[in-house]
């Protein structure tokens, strides 16, 4: 028990970006920093006053300090790290564990099945940019997506139980994925940063692309471009970009164009670009025309056309109450497992 709260309770002092004595402060010094400090160490732990007191300070449920369901986070690929602290590094960590830990409990308390089937599994190691064709071919095939557009990228995932947790952090983080427990595929998406559902969708994939590609030992600027071809791909597949725009052209129309197929099939119209350069449907130096109109614009962060799909998952949610209406849990256990007060949790409730 000493051990399961003191892991618990760094875990939940983290989740907040608090050092021992910040803690201390925002307990208005009710208790001192060494005291603090035999709870983390699991020399002690507190009575039920201060369990309060810390949930309060910690904004967590009382509850989060003695639950014990099994979070192991695999090796961690951040995606643009460099400029991350560590601090915030361990937050996204944290943040990350917790809801992982609400979601598996309540999957347990359902009975789901939760095995994930790698479509992937004993592909052959990528080497080209027709591996990652045949790859999301593959994919795509197992999925039964065939060459219709992706609706929602990430209820897709979730679906094919892949967990998707959305986090806010600092611009110099747009994702990151692991496997949690070594056999639940695990992606992580700074939803601060990445404001637009195009760019969320782009983002998944991409990480997905980590996920599942056998890329080896590959240098790290292949694996990223490797991974930014699977996601295009996946988005919209070779013979969907050739029925709509043929197999070669001279020139193409950013916003006549790929502002259509973007609002369409949910990628950039930068995306498209290189996309069809990959494909040879346009030369290199089109491309470069192209970019340059891009860069003259202004619309390298904002394009002139807008996707407006839906990237949001519910699922968490439809189990939560799936499991309340079915009296599974209680209305005091649906807002823990919610990470709400009951009060909070009350509010959410329509009667009819």
């Amino acid at each position: 028990m000493n051990k399961l709260f003191s892991e618990r309770f760094k875990s939940a002092r983290i989740l907040n970006g608090f050092s021992l004595q910040d803690l201390a402060d925002a307990l208005g010094n009710k208790i001192s920093r060494q005291a603090l400090h035999k709870y983390e160490k699991g020399e002690v732990i507190p009575d039920s006053e201060m369990i309060s007191h810390l949930s309060k300070a910690l904004h967590v449920p009382p509850d989060f300090f003695f639950r014990d369901t099994k979070i192991e986070l695999g090796d961690l690929e951040f995606r643009k790290l460099t400029k991350l602290p560590i601090k915030e590094q361990n937050k996204i960590v944290e943040h990350t564990k917790d809801i992982l830990s609400r979601y598996l409990e309540l999957e347990e308390i359902l009975g789901l099945e939760t095995n994930f089937k790698n479509p992937l599994k004993d592909f052959p190691a990528i080497s080209s940019f027709d591996d990652i064709e045949k790859a999301v071919l593959k994919v795509r095939k197992s999925w039964d997506l065939g060459l219709d557009p992706i609706y929602n990228s990430i209820e897709l995932l979730e679906d094919n139980h892949i967990k998707v947790i959305l986090v806010k952090s600092e611009d110099s983080f747009d994702g990151m994925q692991t496997w949690l427990n070594q056999t639940i595929p695990v992606i992580v998406i700074n939803e601060s940063k990445l404001k637009s559902a195009d760019r969320i969708r782009f983002t998944v994939l991409h990480e997905l692309g980590h996920l599942l590609l056998p890329l080896g030992n590959l240098p790290d600027k292949i694996k990223e471009r490797y991974c930014n071809q699977f996601a295009a791909a996946m988005l919209i597949p070779k013979a969907a970009i050739q029925n709509e725009l043929g197999i070669s052209r001279k020139k193409l129309f950013l916003v006549q164009e790929l502002g259509k197929l973007k609002k369409q099939y949910g990628i950039s119209i930068q995306a498209l670009m290189y996309r069809c350069k990959d494909l040879n449907i346009i030369s290199e130096s089109h491309l470069n025309q192209l970019v340059f109109i891009v860069m003259h614009n202004g619309w390298k962060v904002v394009e002139p056309v807008q996707y407006t799909g839906m990237e949001e998952s519910n699922r968490f949610t439809q189990l939560l109450f799936r499991a309340l209406a079915e009296e599974l849990i209680s209305m005091n256990k649906a807002a823990v497992l919610n990470n709400q007060s009951l009060v909070d949790f009350r509010k959410q409730i329509t009667t009819v």
